[in-house]
């Protein structure tokens, strides 16, 4: 079985079909990964590129939770392999309902995973949060 690296403006265009021909080329790439005919892989610093694209005010300025609907599908599909696949509807929770930074949400819910419940910053995003305790160095 054929196994690739998939990177972020593959998603991008099948999600936001701002060229046609493009997004229904990477539409039956997906749909092949979907079928699990296709092993794709990619990071969490592709998926944090993406939810950083789609919202970004100078980019696609997508709400949050538009940002999740369209991502959770994708890092979902059956032939997506991802670091910390499992954790991603958590982390896309505390960013949508909680207001807080992608990157936090990821950091405090790998924080979890990890039982650490006390993290040095100076983001009070993180006071936010039940089960962490933020501390100013």
């Amino acid at each position: 079985m054929e196994s690739a690296f998939l990177d972020a403006n593959v998603i991008l265009r099948y999600l936001l079909r701002d060229d046609e021909i493009k997004a229904q080329h990477c539409l039956e790439l997906l749909e092949k990964a979907e079928r699990r005919e296709i092993i794709l892989r990619t990071t969490d610093l592709v998926v944090a590129e993406l939810v950083w694209a789609l919202e970004s005010p100078v980019a696609y300025n997508l709400p949050r939770e538009k940002v999740k609907e369209l991502l959770l599908p994708v890092i979902f599909l059956p032939g997506l392999k991802l670091p910390g696949k499992k954790l991603y509807r958590q982390i896309f929770e505390l960013y949508v309902d909680q207001g807080i930074d992608f990157i936090d949400a990821y950091s405090a819910v790998h924080m979890g995973k990890q039982g650490l419940t006390r993290i040095y910053s100076y983001d009070s995003d993180f006071d936010r949060i039940a089960g962490v305790s933020r501390v100013e160095p």
